[in-house]
């Protein structure tokens, strides 16, 4: 595994790297994307703080499926994404993978192993090809001290994600694996730009992807694809999929459909 790190601007104002595990190239990302500007966590301060903390960062690029943090290490760092996104998720005793949220440029992680020392709760994977910056455990706490208001952003991540944690649970104890299945999609749906009254996704994710938010296995979500062609619900065409009816599609998420018989633990 390659990954290239990537240091502050020396006082020349020429980026230092560092290699981890191989040769890499600077070239791998244009200097313009090593930035916090636009970081959800520090959208409170100004120009000049933002700068300070880009300061103290340690950056690199994360190629598409590359491990970015693991579950159970002891690193205590807190992460910035400053472009593409990454994948953070879960892993049950048979390897079954479960996700836990999508974090896109500007968004960050890795607070919660920061703010109460244990080990990391999760695995983070690169989406696609990422740019992160990274500080340490001490940085952080700094920044938290000095800036009231970033500790304020970073209490209302933490609160979105009890009240998604509560969302997960009652989905998983009231509905079928079908039903999460369908609300995914519901969630992933915008309108169709070229056609009016229809909606699509796009880019569609994995069977596999939609599994793992929906708490299922690939194999459902590729049933529950297969009746929502056939039923006219729904049109997969390559990396899109075309929601003919939509209310359609909210129904069949309310109530189980007559030709789905439930599964043990889904």
């Amino acid at each position: 595994m390659e990954r290239l790190v990537k240091h502050a601007a020396d006082n020349s104002g020429s980026l230092m790297t560092t290699k981890r595990g191989g040769v890499a190239s600077t070239a791998e990302a244009q200097r313009a994307d090593f930035t916090l500007v636009g970081n959800k966590m520090l959208a409170p301060l100004d120009r000049a703080a933002i700068a300070r903390i880009e300061s103290q960062c340690t950056w690199k690029v994360a190629h598409a499926g590359e491990p970015i943090m693991s579950r159970d290490s002891d690193s205590r760092d807190v992460m910035f994404v400053a472009k593409g996104r990454c994948r953070i998720v879960n892993f049950s005793p048979s390897g079954r993978e479960v996700a836990f949220a999508i974090a896109g440029a500007g968004d960050f992680f890795g607070e919660m192993a920061a703010i109460d020392g244990l080990p990391r709760s999760a695995t983070v994977v690169a989406l696609e090809d990422c740019v992160l910056g990274s500080i340490s455990l001490q940085s952080f706490r700094d920044l938290v001290e000095q800036y009231p208001k970033v500790a304020f952003v970073i209490m209302e991540k933490l609160v979105r994600i009890v009240r998604t944690a509560d969302d997960r649970i009652m989905d998983l104890a009231t509905l079928s694996a079908y039903q999460r299945v369908y609300s995914e999609l519901l969630k992933l749906i915008k309108p169709d730009p070229v056609r009016a009254g229809s909606w699509l996704i796009y880019p569609l994710p994995t069977q596999a992807q939609i599994a793992s938010q929906a708490s299922t296995t690939r194999e459902t979500v590729a049933r529950v694809l297969s009746h929502l062609a056939s039923d006219g619900v729904a049109e997969r065409k390559s990396k899109t999929l075309y929601v003919r009816q939509v209310e359609r599609l909210r129904q069949l998420c309310d109530k189980m459909p007559s030709h789905v018989r439930p599964e043990n633990g889904q």
